[in-house]
């Protein structure tokens, strides 16, 4: 038999692989149980384009949706009873996991509305509910790393409320919510509570970094007629998103460290991992697994869509690579920086397209869950 190169990026080098999918249909036929025991996915992510997509198609959510008619639920309330469904039961089959690791491995995350990213006070409070509502150790809920968000990520880990930070694109918004993170342990320690079983990741996004930023040199390169201009814009493509990760995780190694951490890590915290999300290749010239294998090491996560997870399977490199070039990670930034690429507002409109497009996601499930809503009422009164 083959070796399974999931299991080997986990046993070898301690990245732990999440799929990034969830649906009613791959629980009902066994989909994420088979992933967790035989492909070994150690965790699962979720957004509101991934539940905009399963409550849409088919009808594996028609039964249960027809059931909450007769309770007058309104469209937002359907939605979230359905989502805190599979979640729970996704965060069932995962708690084998969660409990053999030690509360290292095994989470699931549900996000709160992406309409909240920059209102503090309506995610605090969406974050407790939905924790509350899950109800499992192993749930993780996700806020976007915003400014506005640091305080509620903070305060949300204080109550010891699992966290998973999202829509992080620049090593500056990392370096925020990580010490967030650590300050939140700090407190709880100082306080007397326990931070044995407090998790969280930062989700750092990869692929929409090199989109934008090729986009971007697209477009110098064909205002310059310098043939040598050109040839240099051309060798930057490709390569931002992999090199702000990587300075990203070199800036973990030392927030994770030295006196400071170690007297956290000695009451039993674990290190907050960074998350590589987006890893799927956008561009079809770029090897498919190419945002898995160049962000391989210790103490991370790469949560992965499905198509991503079976390509890996089938032809991804299992080696060390994260650590490995970082000061070319530095000179490719110093380079587009050289060529008029402001990694700074790159990242900021990048955060802000995200928001967008989850916000525009959650718009379209909402109407989504409103149609099937009214479809089956009309179908219950024929």
């Amino acid at each position: 038999m083959p070796d399974n190169r999931i299991k080997q990026l986990y046993e070898r080098e301690g990245q732990s692989a999440w799929q990034d999918d969830i649906s009613r249909d791959m629980l009902n036929e066994g989909t994420i149980r088979v992933a967790i025991e035989e492909t070994g996915i150690r965790g699962l992510t979720s957004n509101p384009t991934i539940f905009e997509k399963a409550i849409a198609a088919g009808t594996a959510y028609d039964e249960e949706i027809a059931g909450l008619l007769e309770r007058n639920l309104d469209t937002h309330a359907i939605f979230e009873t359905v989502a805190v469904g599979d979640i729970q039961h996704t965060t069932d089959l995962f708690q084998p996991l969660y409990q053999s690791s030690a509360g290292g491995d095994g989470f699931v995350s549900i996000e709160v509305s992406p309409a909240g990213a920059r209102d503090a006070a309506r995610t605090t409070k969406e974050a407790r509910r939905l924790w509350a509502a899950v109800d499992r150790p192993n749930l993780m809920v996700k806020i976007p790393g915003t400014m506005e968000g640091e305080a509620v990520i903070r305060q949300m880990l204080e109550e010891g409320i699992n966290i998973n930070i999202t829509l992080l694109f620049s090593v500056a918004s990392y370096e925020r919510v990580a010490r967030a993170y650590i300050a939140a342990l700090t407190a709880r320690h100082a306080a007397g509570r326990s931070i044995d079983r407090i998790a969280s990741v930062a989700s750092f996004f990869v692929s929409r970094v090199d989109t934008l930023i090729d986009k971007l040199l697209d477009e110098k390169i064909a205002a310059t007629n310098d043939a040598t201009q050109k040839t240099q814009l051309a060798s930057l493509k490709g390569k931002a998103a992999i090199a702000n990760a990587k300075i990203a995780y070199k800036t973990f190694t030392k927030l994770f460290s030295g006196a400071e951490w170690e007297t956290l890590a000695a009451a039993g915290a674990s290190v907050q991992r960074p998350l590589w999300a987006s890893t799927s290749v956008k561009n079809p010239a770029f090897p498919d697994t190419m945002y898995v294998d160049e962000l391989i090491g210790p103490h991370t996560v790469n949560t992965m869509p499905r198509p991503t997870i079976a390509a890996f399977l089938d032809h991804g490199t299992i080696a060390r690579t994260i650590d490995k070039g970082v000061a070319g990670a530095h000179q490719t930034m110093a380079d587009l920086a050289a060529a008029g690429i402001d990694i700074n507002a790159v990242t900021a409109q990048l955060e802000d397209e995200g928001i967008a497009s989850f916000t525009k996601s959650y718009d379209s499930l909402l109407e989504g869950v409103a149609a099937k809503r009214s479809q089956l009422a009309g179908a219950a009164a024929d």
